[in-house]
C-alpha cells in the first residue's frame, strides 16, 4: 500500500530547493524580484517544468505575482518601498526608469499633495499602467537620448530607481502636457542646494 504520491513528493523537494535559493539569491546578493527568465537561470528549470514550479510557488505563498512576468519573493527581507521600483525597473528591462512627473515633484515639495498607492515614472521604453501588490507604475515615454537624461537624475540607495532633479522632473511634466496647476513656482525656483 502506497502512502504517498511519488509526484507530490518531487512537487514538495523541488519547491524546497527553489525556496532555498531564492533565500540564498535574498540574503546574499539583496536580490528579491526577478523577470521569468531570470527565475529560470536561478532555478535552473525551462518551459512547463518552470512554469509549474512558479504556479507552485505562488500556490504556497513563496512568490507574487507583481506583474505580467514579474515575480517578488514574498519572504524578502527587502521588501518595502523600493520593490516598486524594482518591478517597474524589471518591466523596462535595458530601458532608463527614472521616477518623475508627480512623484518627483511631491518628494522634492514643489507640488503639496502626494501621490498615494502609484509613482509615476519616466522611462526610455513604452508607456503603459501596471497595476501591482505594492501600488500602482505608471509610465510616460520620453524619446531623448540617454547623455541628454542622465545628468539630470540623482541616483539613490536601496534599489529605488533614480529620481529626476527638481527642474527636469518639472520639464517632463511640461514635455508630456501634464497638469501644471499643483506646481508651486516658488518652491520650484528654492535654491535650497537640490538640482
Amino acid at each position: 500500500m502506497r502512502f504517498f504520491d511519488d509526484s507530490r513528493i518531487l512537487m514538495f523537494m523541488r519547491r524546497e530547493l527553489a525556496m532555498n535559493r531564492l533565500r540564498d539569491m535574498d540574503t546574499g546578493f539583496g536580490v528579491h524580484v526577478y523577470r521569468k527568465p531570470d527565475l529560470a537561470l536561478v532555478l535552473g528549470e525551462t518551459g512547463q517544468r518552470l512554469d509549474r514550479t512558479l504556479s507552485s510557488l505562488v500556490a504556497a505563498n513563496v512568490l507574487v505575482r507583481a506583474a505580467r512576468g514579474v515575480y517578488a519573493f514574498a519572504w524578502s527581507a527587502h521588501l518595502g518601498e523600493a520593490t516598486l521600483h524594482t518591478v517597474a525597473r524589471r518591466l523596462r528591462p535595458r530601458q532608463l526608469v527614472w521616477e518623475s512627473l508627480e512623484s518627483a515633484l511631491s518628494r522634492w515639495g514643489v507640488i503639496s499633495q502626494i501621490p498615494v498607492d502609484r509613482v509615476t515614472f519616466m522611462t526610455t521604453g513604452r508607456e503603459g499602467l501596471a497595476v501591482t501588490p505594492y501600488g500602482t507604475i505608471e509610465f510616460t515615454h520620453c524619446a531623448l537620448d540617454w547623455s541628454r537624461i542622465l545628468p539630470n537624475l540623482v541616483p539613490r540607495d536601496g534599489g529605488m530607481t533614480p529620481l529626476a532633479s527638481k527642474r527636469w522632473a518639472y520639464r517632463d511634466l511640461k514635455a508630456t502636457g501634464r497638469n501644471l496647476d499643483l506646481v508651486d513656482m516658488d518652491e520650484l525656483e528654492n535654491d535650497d542646494g537640490w538640482e
